[in-house]
């Protein structure tokens, strides 16, 4: 399992190297210049230049990319553009925490409720709350998460007024006290969690259902229950093992498209995350912090395939023979 998963690190280093690679090149074929965002009206040409010849904008393509590969290969991803010439790393290490807390909470309750909301599904199938699970998980899945998010803010925060509309705390929270400034935190969490949450837990929902029926209507199952066994250790010893292991794949590849569906959700509730800073470079033409965005990304889509096969061999033992 060990010589496994290192011959799949190994082969992703070239797949990562090649999507940035790729990223360095289509970025400089859009429109737009990156020393605009410095470059005042009025300003002299030779002040202008000498702009571009700081940040290597006057080089020829080829000769950038050799010098931005030197600068990759040593870890060192460039300095921002519209960040003041600050390192792309620290730019990362101040936004990405947030993206992470969001991404991983948003992870936790897509499984927990999706799982549970199949469960019962499967269990009562055909019954009325299964056919209510249904529509109501098909309705959320088929919601787009901006609309979604912009009404949860005008039900929830200007009407009701139960949540923040924005913001990852209240000014002055840390005023508070360690214990209040974290209920706050939480507090402003709620609906960005939630709306992330509803939409993927509504889908996973479906999946575990479909895998559920599968699984209850095998020989095995009916043997189980023949035997007598109590029909929570035939469900959840027996059968959800068994139909857990597609949705442990699933698992995996849903961990870039929550990073992705959370970047965007930090753009509407305007959290100091990746959201903002992804949106903010590829307005200024920041390609080092683009880049550097594309690698944190293609990093994540190869940790959720490799977690998702390794977690897919502990669940099921016949995959590790």
């Amino acid at each position: 399992m060990l010589t496994y998963i290192l011959k799949r690190l190994l082969l992703s280093i070239p797949l990562i190297f090649g999507v940035l690679t790729l990223t360095f090149f289509i970025i400089r074929l859009a429109p737009g210049d990156p020393a605009a965002f410095f470059i005042q009206p009025g300003i002299s040409p030779n002040v202008a230049e000498q702009i571009r010849a700081q940040y290597g904008l006057n080089d020829p393509l080829p000769v950038q990319y050799v010098k931005w590969l030197a600068n990759v290969l040593q870890g060192d991803f460039g300095r921002s553009f519209s960040r003041a010439q600050q390192p792309v790393f620290e730019v990362i290490a101040q936004a990405l925490p947030v993206t992470v807390t969001i991404a991983a909470l948003t992870l936790v309750a897509n499984f927990t409720f999706g799982i549970v909301i199949g469960i019962i599904s499967a269990v009562r199938q055909n019954s009325f709350l299964d056919r209510f699970l249904t529509v109501t998980a098909l309705f959320f899945y088929s919601m787009p998460e901006f609309w979604f998010a912009l009404m949860m803010i005008i039900v929830f925060a200007l009407k009701l007024q139960w949540f923040p509309a924005s913001g990852l705390n209240e000014i002055g929270a840390e005023s508070f006290g360690p214990f209040g400034f974290l209920v706050d935190r939480i507090w402003h969490l709620v609906l960005p969690v939630t709306v992330l949450s509803i939409n993927g837990a509504a889908g996973i929902a479906r999946y575990v259902r479909g895998s559920m029926l599968e699984v209850i209507r095998q020989d095995y199952i009916r043997t189980a229950r023949a035997k007598g066994l109590p029909e929570n250790v035939v469900i959840f010893r027996h059968a959800l093992r068994n139909a857990l292991l597609p949705v442990i794949t699933l698992m995996g590849s849903s961990l870039p498209f929550i990073f992705s569906g959370a970047l965007f959700i930090e753009v509407i509730f305007a959290f100091p995350g990746m959201g903002r800073v992804t949106v903010e470079a590829i307005f200024a033409r920041d390609y080092p912090l683009i880049i550097a965005n594309t690698f944190i990304s293609g990093t994540l889509i190869v940790f959720g395939n490799l977690l998702a096969d390794v977690l897919y061999a502990v669940a099921d033992p016949r995959i590790r023979l």
